[in-house]
């Protein structure tokens, strides 16, 4: 919410600047889309999310809230894993209401995940990441020794990943008009990126010279190059001239950096304009990219290096469901 003395001239700058702001008759005011880059646009203080998490929680538990956050910060964990640990710590203190979370036993936390398990009916991953969260907190921030040895990890199941073949993948391309979205489906497919790889793209990472791309800070903090897709480059330029991003290639409707949520959005919306019905998500193009890679013949270790994967087990899950790998293969029943 913004406020300023009427000015018409100051209404119709509003207004062109920020196309989406409403007025409000009942509190005299203007609202915006509360972004980074709004705020930042109009010299507006982030809000911590660390704050708004603190009167959640009783005060019995917020030094032990903001002693994880900072422990966090110290060892430097990525954005992404801060963001989960401290909400997984945050609904364990918010279910103690009163009661000191340093009291815990390894009995009552036991109690604490089954609760989680059995009446919140919390899957596998969701699982790993609760207790990964909680020992964090026992270990590293109160350096209790290592007192979760006998709890089970939920063992994960064997998913496959989901791929659409090179057919489907043009078709989705081709249903997509808008040179901005075109742009961020073809890197996700074409360079086989993680979303938050695509939007995290800045302009002078691309070196059309060399061919190469280079993707900073991924999971796990790793830099490294990939190949830019020589049939990309004209369209790359063409966007270039129309939008003239200045920092991120993707940049939002204010500036700064294109949202994923939009990313994933333009995939959906281009699925549903191709008619593809398949239950496959934007990452779908990077699963994609890796067996179409495998398929054609590329090496197993080029392709993890490519993806980015710390094993080799990791990119071997795509032998699983490469075709040319089970054509191979003969049924007995062929040979009756």
């Amino acid at each position: 919410m913004i406020k300023f003395e009427y000015d018409q001239n100051l209404v119709t700058a509003l207004r062109n600047r920020f196309p989406s702001a409403k007025w409000s008759k009942t509190k005299v005011s203007w609202y915006l889309p509360d972004l980074p880059s709004i705020r930042k646009a109009l010299s507006i203080e982030q809000e911590s999310p660390v704050d708004c998490s603190l009167l959640k929680i009783d005060p019995v538990n917020r030094a032990a809230f903001v002693l994880m956050n900072e422990q966090l910060q110290l060892k430097q964990y990525s954005a992404n894993t801060v963001r989960i640990y401290l909400g997984e710590f945050l609904h364990l203190l918010k279910l103690l209401k009163a009661f000191p979370v340093d009291e815990l036993t390894p009995k009552r936390l036991k109690d604490y995940f089954l609760f989680c398990l059995n009446k919140e009916n919390m899957r596998e991953r969701k699982m790993n990441g609760k207790i990964n969260a909680i020992k964090f907190y026992f270990e590293q921030v109160l350096h209790r020794p290592k007192m979760f040895f006998d709890i089970p990890r939920p063992k994960k199941p064997q998913v496959l990943p989901k791929t659409l073949s090179k057919n489907e993948v043009k078709k989705i391309i081709q249903a997509t008009t808008n040179i901005k979205h075109s742009v961020a489906l073809q890197l996700c497919y074409g360079m086989g990126l993680r979303v938050s790889e695509v939007v995290n793209i800045k302009v002078e990472d691309i070196d059309s010279e060399r061919m190469v791309v280079h993707i900073r800070g991924a999971k796990g903090k790793k830099d490294r190059m990939v190949p830019l897709p020589v049939s990309i480059l004209p369209l790359l330029r063409r966007y270039y001239i129309d939008y003239r991003p200045t920092d991120f290639l993707l940049e939002g409707q204010y500036g700064g950096q294109y949202s994923k949520a939009s990313t994933q959005n333009i995939f959906k919306k281009a699925m549903r304009k191709a008619g593809i019905n398949k239950r496959v998500g934007i990452h779908g193009l990077r699963h994609s990219y890796a067996t179409h890679l495998l398929e054609a013949g590329a090496d197993m270790r080029f392709i993890q290096e490519l993806l980015g994967h710390n094993s080799i087990k990791t990119t071997q899950i795509y032998t699983k469901v490469t075709p040319r790998s089970l054509s191979s293969i003969s049924s007995p029943l062929d040979s009756l």
